[in-house]
């Protein structure tokens, strides 16, 4: 299978972006490799992406916050440019020591002191786990429509990602696709829609993170989660929700902050990816939240 390649729109992204941002390959002892973006100095801050897609989706933020902070956008293993890492794929634990361990390695190796971890997703669920394991120490904790807070994922969701998007999207083509999955309907939108379409499409894409991530999102029954662990995050935590959730209803964010000790949620008018759709608003209170401000 070929190799995945940065291709034409996350390019230009990245050429955008330089040298203020860099992207570098990192090599992990156990195997694989992880890509990242860097920028910055200051307290680090990692952002970590939804499934099927990559650290250069946050470019939007790159820059911005790495005006105060030392920023790792990290591709998960077998999204992006990163490897898969290797191991069985039984269970759902399984699947979240795939995408976990490997991030987990890379910081210890690149920012050993606290973290705060900014998650979508996959990626939230990934930043939860993190925080759970405390084998890195995560001082905050956003969570952007993260999976891993309850049971409840929709019927139509489950079956969206159990098709298959990344078939679906070279099935489609890029007309097609965004037809479907229309972006959000902004310059920024349009930009970040044919990143999206880029990265689900581009030849030699893993089927190992695919088969990792179904282990955790069956087609019924409860999806994984870690509800009953929520009470021991020490740290403060962001919830960042879209009143137009299609993916996980609203309701699991407004469980969650009863359960987490430290925790405020933040409803948008956006559906599964509000830090897309409306950056004018999670960007100034992620700021805001990064650097310790008090709760309005």
């Amino acid at each position: 299978m070929k190799a995945p390649a940065v291709g034409p729109v996350e390019a230009a992204l990245l050429a955008q972006l330089a040298p203020a941002v860099s992207a570098t390959v990192h090599w992990l002892p156990g195997g694989g490799a992880l890509r990242v973006l860097e920028a910055g100095t200051g307290p680090t801050v990692v952002l970590l992406h939804g499934r099927g897609g990559a650290a250069s989706q946050w470019f939007a933020y790159l820059t911005a916050l790495a005006r105060s902070h030392r920023v790792l956008a990290v591709d998960l293993p077998g999204f992006g440019l990163s490897s898969p890492t290797e191991g069985p794929l039984a269970t759902a634990e399984d699947g979240l020591a795939f995408f976990t361990a490997p991030v987990e390695a890379l910081l210890a190796r690149l920012a050993p002191g606290p973290v705060s971890v900014v998650g979508h997703s996959l990626g939230g669920l990934v930043a939860l786990e993190l925080a759970l394991r405390a084998r890195v120490p995560v001082e905050r904790l956003a969570l952007v429509d993260a999976m891993g807070l309850g049971p409840e994922l929709t019927r139509k969701a489950r079956l969206f990602f159990h098709a298959g998007p990344e078939r679906l999207a070279r099935s489609l083509g890029p007309w097609a696709w965004a037809r479907m999955m229309p972006p959000p309907p902004t310059p920024l939108g349009q930009r970040l829609g044919a990143l999206e379409y880029e990265l689900l499409a581009r030849p030699g894409a893993s089927p190992e993170a695919p088969r990792a991530f179904n282990r955790l999102v069956p087609v019924t029954g409860a999806v994984f989660h870690r509800e009953e662990k929520l009470d021991s995050v020490t740290a403060p935590v962001l919830l960042v929700w879209g009143e137009h959730e299609e993916v996980l209803p609203v309701s699991l964010a407004e469980q969650a902050a009863r359960r987490l000790p430290n925790a405020r949620l933040l409803r948008l008018d956006a559906g599964h990816s509000p830090h897309q759709e409306r950056p004018e608003r999670v960007l100034p209170e992620l700021k805001a939240f990064l650097a310790g401000a008090p709760e309005a």
